[in-house]
């Protein structure tokens, strides 16, 4: 079987096979790639990329029936919330659009001496992005997007279960009017990926995927002296603490940890709950999350074989260690993993310091505020959090002390088309989204003017 491969996790059956590219084809994107930065990105201004990304923004919308069945096939996930990805990545490319300039703008210094002196923001080069498979549409655009706007062309590396959606999104910026080169599609095997971080064409890399193997593309780009930005996942804490709506928390705590299956990187894995609400919250939690519905279309198929079979080995690990299940039977049918809730967890088992990449959620009660910063900050990651509080200011305390990067309060995912995204800690480094994101792989070029 080919390497890049559309198989549908719901059933089984293999749709289509792509063919691994050649190394001819590779070097044949890396100098398209490098001809279009040197010929087009370089001579075109901020505002003329910018249009053609409102273009691109439209495009998603446009087909975003046909890009959700495509994902739907590929990696299982609900089709209304497949919709809504290629939507949110016309919204990205929208928002990029019309705030390029704005961010992108001379950005003035004042200095002791008195002489004119500015950062003028422009491209790298060819910057090569790998991307995962469980957001195809939104990963892509928030990395490809900010790039071509600023002046970078970029090579994507989909996710081998994702041909088809790659294929799609070079479709798209072809569509919307960017030029060959701009947007290169490679099927690339994990050698050649190391072959492209090495060659001198290749500015930088980004990459949204696992701990180990980010850490093996940083000490790839090290060795090359490329920068990179890593987003490699997390445990994210949702932490109640404060409330009048028990009722609300547990519907924002569903929300959070059923989102994709429970395949996304900012999901709500650890559920930390005070004890004054915990009997009533874990109560309630524990029938809503029994009362998901695979076949209303509340949560889709795991993505793969292989992703199942790793998350019941997880599950299995913490009951053999001790821990508790109190929804779910750690059963998975096919590739149907039952959404499921455990608990008694301690720092001695391995699922404390784990990434459960689907639809479990772990529970854990404190006493304190002091016992939940705690717990939040022992794991090794720190992408985002959750902090339920009624007390914004108390909140804001509570959120000013947790090892994360993001830190929202009163609701999951308060995540927005042009608000920045990114970790610390085994999460990763550096920003995507936003400002600070779209200069993540900019030339800050000084200027400085004599009297």
């Amino acid at each position: 079987m080919s390497s890049f491969a559309v198989i549908d996790p719901a059933t089984g059956t293999i749709h289509a096979e792509y063919p691994a590219a050649t190394d001819a084809e590779v070097e044949a994107g890396l100098g398209a790639a490098q001809k279009t930065y040197q010929e087009w990105s370089r001579t075109t201004t901020v505002a003329e990329r910018a249009v053609l990304a409102k273009r691109l923004a439209d495009l998603f919308v446009e087909r975003k029936d046909k890009l959700a069945a495509i994902i739907n096939r590929e990696m299982g996930k609900p089709l209304q919330q497949a919709v809504g990805e290629a939507e949110f990545s016309g919204s990205i490319a929208a928002a990029f659009a019309e705030h390029a300039e704005e961010w992108l703008a001379d950005e003035e210094l004042e200095v002791a001496d008195g002489l004119r002196t500015f950062f003028r923001y422009q491209g790298l080069g060819v910057i090569l992005g790998i991307m995962p498979w469980n957001y195809p549409y939104y990963q892509v655009a928030r990395f490809a997007i900010p790039n071509i706007i600023l002046g970078n062309t970029v090579i994507v590396r989909h996710a081998s279960q994702c041909p088809e959606s790659a294929l799609a999104l070079e479709e798209l910026f072809r569509d919307a009017g960017f030029p060959e080169g701009a947007y290169v599609n490679l099927f690339a095997t994990h050698q050649q990926i190391s072959t492209m971080i090495a060659d001198d064409r290749v500015q930088g890399v980004s990459l949204t995927g696992s701990e180990q193997v980010g850490a093996i593309v940083a000490e790839q780009a090290g060795r090359a002296l490329k920068k990179c930005v890593l987003e490699l996942g997390g445990a994210d804490v949702f932490l109640v603490l404060d409330t009048d709506d028990v009722d609300l928390a547990v519907k924002k705590a569903v929300m959070g940890r059923m989102g994709n299956t429970g395949q996304s990187c900012n999901g709500s894995k650890r559920i930390v709950v005070l004890d004054k609400y915990f009997d009533e919250f874990a109560g309630k939690f524990k029938a809503a999350i029994a009362g998901q519905s695979y076949e209303n279309g509340d949560f889709g198929p795991m993505s793969s074989d292989s992703a199942t079979k790793f998350l019941a080995s997880q599950v299995q690990g913490a009951l053999d260690q001790g821990a508790e299940i109190l929804v779910g039977n750690n059963e998975p049918q096919g590739n149907v993993f039952t959404p499921t809730v455990i608990t008694n967890i301690t720092p001695s088992m391995d699922v404390y310091s784990e990434e459960l990449f689907g639809p479990v959620a772990q529970l854990y009660k404190v006493s304190s505020d002091e016992e939940a910063i705690k717990l939040a900050n022992s794991s090794p990651y720190g992408l985002g959090s959750v902090v339920i509080c009624d007390d914004v200011e108390r909140a804001e305390r509570v959120g000013n002390q947790l090892d994360v990067g993001m830190v929202f309060v009163g609701a999951y995912d308060l995540s927005g088309a042009d608000v920045p995204f990114g970790g610390v800690k085994k999460s990763g480094y550096g920003r995507e989204l936003g400002k600070v994101g779209m200069l993540e792989f900019a030339n800050k070029k000084l200027f400085r003017f004599a009297k």
